[in-house]
């Protein structure tokens, strides 16, 4: 028997009752109850979301923290890199 399809969901807010989700690899975006979400799901959680006849099934969605703070640690050393390449001042236009 196959495995069932799953995508890592990035949450990049939380709007009132809702979290607005968005999928790896093609940006694809889905609001969502938080209520529907494991505990603990906020701006910047990763999860993992099983697919149920090609559409993510919520209730089965489980955090994971190691992709997050992998995620971390990656946009933290674009930064690093970034600030090295600024000579610093004011930009000349």
């Amino acid at each position: 028997m196959s495995r069932p399809a799953e995508h890592l969901w990035v949450v990049d807010r939380v709007e009132g009752s809702a979290a607005v989700l968005i999928r790896d690899g093609d940006e694809r975006t889905e609001d969502v109850p938080i209520a529907t979400l494991p505990a603990g799901s906020r701006e910047g959680a990763v999860l993992r979301v099983p697919e149920t006849d090609g559409r993510p099934d919520w209730t089965a969605a489980t955090r994971d923290e190691e992709a997050r703070r992998a995620r971390l640690r990656e946009a933290e050393d674009v930064l690093r890199r970034l600030r090295r390449r600024d000579p610093g001042g004011d930009i000349k236009l």
